[in-house]
């Protein structure tokens, strides 16, 4: 009997590792051409993995939370035709699987992360039970495969991810979406009757620890430095860690200076409020925002640029066009989302494609092409109810414009004292590609626009 080694695809975009959050499939069970077989979280994204191989799973090369290089072995696949002996499911060393020369899909073969498949080969998904989960478990003889299971209706990978890392099984959450879509209420809903034990000992209610973030024994000693009592230990993984790697190499490398100017977006707000009376919708503030940026990109070209080093060399990089990412906030972590090619749209039309890219941000579906590439970025910070921040380009990025809160304060116009909406407009940007006087003009450009946004509309 052949078995077939499937190793981690190239996620692309540079990428070469991922975490392995849930195993959809056991040992044992029966897979077809293209069903997803692992879910992987990247520094970009929570994908699903399918199979480029049809056949009955013979080893799953990790556990879930493991970090997977790529290139290495993620599952092994026997071929139809005859149990999978005990021998071949147990998990052989990475050296030793790697060395299999996989035998050639027999479908699509379309794995590549981002780029989805060319179609199912088969019945839906079918989610065993994660006893069956771990590498090396005996497999079920082919005669007796497992029976086929309807799937649980999660749409959210970190919904799903949250129910896992929780300790509960999706099969005793009651869904309260749409046909029984299980939405992230209906796993906080789950987790609430345990949160605080009825009656729990004293000494549990002291040091209270779950099983996701409890330590052994000799990893609670006295923190050296400190003083006080370790409570657990969380390693960076998936887009923290990316998050975390790429801030440090934008600090360390790149010499950023900060402007910024007081804004009265009065006139932005009443503009918006006219619109939305007239029509019943209006572009959001950030979209307005965008467009003067694009705009002012046009004007200011540097701060759309990419400074690159090769051998010894400095190279300014200009673009023909402006892909405009935003700093999102979401379950995963700091993300941002990039609108490709956003000069000349409407601000209508960067508010359509602003939200669209949100939302598939806070869903986890947002993928490599989606989440990089960015060549100028846009931070709304004001979301969280403040007014300023020194903010961290987004490397390789020469530029990165900052947008606090929206609120009255006192403001002198036309030599009288008034109450006016005001907001802070801060911009970082990359000294060796450009001066202040660059930066201030393009500033000055964005909020010139805030302030009189009727006569910046019918110019742009």
């Amino acid at each position: 009997m052949s078995l077939q080694v499937f190793m981690l695809p190239d996620l692309g975009e540079g990428l070469v590792e991922a975490e392995l959050v849930t195993w959809l499939v056991g040992v044992g069970d029966s897979v077809h051409v293209d069903q997803p077989i692992a879910e992987v979280e990247t520094a970009k994204s929570v994908v699903e993995v399918p199979s480029p191989f049809e056949g009955t799973v013979a080893t799953l090369h990790g556990a879930e939370g493991d970090t997977l290089e790529v290139g290495r072995p993620l599952i092994s696949v026997a071929l139809p035709g005859g149990a999978v002996p005990a021998a071949e499911a147990q998990a052989p060393s990475p050296d030793d699987a790697a060395a299999a020369a996989p035998v050639p899909a027999r479908g699509s073969g379309n794995v590549l992360i981002g780029y989805g498949t060319s179609g199912h080969g088969g019945p839906g998904r079918t989610r065993p039970s994660r006893r069956s989960h771990l590498p090396g478990a005996t497999a079920a003889p082919a005669a007796a495969p497992a029976p086929v299971r309807r799937a649980h209706l999660v749409v959210s990978p970190l919904v799903r991810k949250m129910a896992h890392d929780s300790g509960l099984s999706l099969a005793d959450i009651r869904g309260s979406g749409a046909d029984g879509l299980i939405l992230r209420r209906d796993v906080e809903a789950a987790l609430a009757p345990a949160a605080v034990p009825a009656a729990a000992p004293a000494a549990s209610l002291a040091a209270p620890e779950s099983a996701a973030t409890a330590l052994d024994a000799a990893d609670t000693a006295v923190d050296a430095r400190t003083g006080l009592r370790v409570l657990s230990r969380t390693p960076l993984t998936g887009v923290k860690k990316a998050a975390a790697i790429a801030l440090a190499r934008s600090r360390r490398e790149i010499p950023e200076a900060t402007v910024w100017v007081d804004v009265d977006a009065t006139a932005l707000v009443e503009l918006r409020e006219s619109l939305k009376a007239k029509d019943g919708s209006a572009p959001g503030i950030l979209a307005f925002v965008a467009r003067f940026v694009t705009a002012g990109l046009a004007r200011f070209p540097q701060l759309n640029t990419q400074l690159v080093s090769a051998d010894g060399t400095e190279t300014v990089v200009e673009f023909d066009g402006i892909n405009l990412g935003f700093a999102a906030q979401t379950d995963r972590g700091l993300v941002v989302p990039v609108l490709r090619n956003a000069q000349g749209r409407s601000a209508r039309a960067l508010d359509h494609a602003i939200r669209g890219l949100a939302k598939t941000a806070r869903e986890g579906k947002a993928g490599p092409a989606e989440l990089s590439g960015g060549t100028f970025t846009v931070n709304n910070y004001g979301v969280f109810g403040v007014d300023g921040s020194a903010a961290i380009i987004n490397h390789p990025e020469a530029a990165m414009l900052g947008l606090g809160r929206i609120v009255d304060k006192p403001w002198v116009v036309d030599g009288e004292l008034c109450v006016r909406k005001m907001t802070e407009l801060t911009l970082a940007f990359d000294h060796r590609v450009c001066d202040g006087a660059v930066a201030a003009g393009f500033l000055r450009f964005v909020a010139d626009a805030m302030e009189n946004p009727a006569a910046a509309l019918a110019d742009l």
